[in-house]
Order: C-alpha cells, then sequence, then structure tokens
C-alpha cells in the first residue's frame, strides 16, 4: 500500500496536489497527453472528488493540462505552460 500523503495544514489541499502534480510534469514523470485522472488523484492523496476537481482547475488555468469534453484531462505540451 502507498505511503499517506502528508499535507501541511497552513495551505489548501487542492493546491498541494496542483504543487505535487505540476512538479511531477515539469519533471518529465507525466509527459504530454499523459492523462490526469481526478479519481486517481482522490485515491492517491485520499482527499474528495471535489479537491480533485480544484487541483486539476489550478493546472488548466497554468496551462499544464487541458480537458476534452467526455474524455478527460491530459498533460499539455510543454509550449503552453505557464511560467
Amino acid at each position: 500500500m502507498a505511503e499517506e500523503w502528508q499535507f501541511d495544514p497552513t495551505s489548501p489541499k487542492s493546491a498541494q496536489i496542483a504543487a505535487e502534480l505540476e512538479k511531477r510534469i515539469r519533471a518529465g514523470e507525466y509527459p504530454p497527453k499523459h492523462p490526469i485522472y481526478e479519481v486517481r488523484l482522490v485515491q492517491e492523496f485520499g482527499v474528495a472528488r471535489e479537491t480533485a476537481r480544484k487541483a486539476t482547475v489550478i493546472l488548466r488555468e497554468r496551462g499544464l493540462i487541458f480537458t476534452v469534453r467526455g474524455m478527460g484531462s491530459f498533460v499539455s505540451e510543454p509550449s503552453a505552460w505557464a511560467d
């Protein structure tokens, strides 16, 4: 079983999840077009679906992921990323 994620109580969980995913994306762990599933975020981080959804909104606003209606969210090409 995976180690339980440790959250900083002084920052929103959604922001912390987004920061972790951004780190993975920028490091190449999640290459372009890699799917980002909210259900998996819920499982990995032990949060509510709404918290996972807020994390994906943050990533989308930064250009790190894009969403295709009916298909899900995917990692964007690096040229779309906000600095």
